[in-house]
């Protein structure tokens, strides 16, 4: 039996003209910050960053393809991976199918991770992913945009994510071994995701995931706009369809996997 209220279709038509009064406005709302990304400064981009892709080595201004817009997605997966990260990947799998109209609207896309070409290559292959991914491995684009870290970052307290700085990360305290650190780490959500990269929690998380847009004009790239974590989760598509379902998120830890891994849990 529901423990949830229930009422009459008149009960239930009043609530939802209601909730869709806050709905608009949150739309309007949302119009209203859309239109303050387009209004932030460019930053003019100088530097030679080269990528590897499926037509050879390019240029960022290259991977406009004709375009005047570019975003990019940059993809947690490192050179140490063995599989792509898992909410990465459930990212990917909603905005494969929307690039084609990107590019429809004069808006190119490609993914971007460190990992060398061929491994994304093969993993998109497995994905059944046709979206554009370029590899940055040997580029400080990464570093630049704030989607890698390095190890003395990560002791020191000298990650900058997301507009803040982070803490030092945990590691073995004095009463306990690496080994029984490790161990009880990998239980956590952290860990499992890691897991399901072939990687321990620190090499995951010196890549990190982020969303970064660029203007070409007159030969010239700029850097229009960036967000991450939280930030990403309009593009994070079945979220927003979760939000719309009965019990909503309704999540007990980490319940998603790469798209043909369901049936092995």
């Amino acid at each position: 039996m529901t423990m949830h209220m229930t009422g009459t279709r008149e009960e239930w038509l009043a609530a939802r003209l209601d909730l869709l009064a806050e709905e608009k406005e949150l739309t309007r709302r949302s119009d209203m910050l859309a239109q303050r990304r387009q209004e932030l400064p460019w930053v003019r981009i100088d530097k030679d960053y080269r990528f590897e892709t499926d037509s050879g080595s390019a240029s960022l201004a290259d991977l406009f393809k004709g375009r005047s817009q570019l975003l990019i997605y940059h993809f947690m997966f490192g050179p140490d991976y063995t599989a792509g990260c898992p909410s990465c990947s459930s990212i990917a799998d909603g905005f494969n199918g929307v690039v084609v109209h990107l590019e429809n609207h004069d808006v190119a896309f490609t993914a971007v991770s460190r990992a060398l070409l061929p491994k994304l290559q093969a993993f998109k292959e497995r994905m059944g992913w046709t979206f554009d991914w370029a590899s940055s491995f040997g580029s400080d684009f990464n570093l630049d945009f704030s989607v890698l870290f390095s190890q003395q970052q990560q002791r020191e307290g000298g990650i900058e994510y997301n507009y803040r700085r982070e803490p030092p990360a945990p590691g073995p305290q004095e009463s306990e071994t690496v080994q029984e650190w490790k161990l009880r780490g990998s239980e956590t959500p952290v860990g499992q995701i890691a897991a399901m990269t072939g990687t321990d929690i620190a090499t995951y998380t010196r890549d990190r995931p982020g969303l970064s847009a660029f203007v070409l004009e007159d030969g010239v790239v700029y850097h229009t706009y960036s967000s991450y974590a939280r930030g990403l989760d309009g593009i994070w598509g079945v979220y927003q369809w979760l939000d719309r379902a009965p019990f909503g998120r309704n999540e007990q830890g980490i319940w998603w996997r790469h798209n043909d891994e369901y049936d092995r849990r």
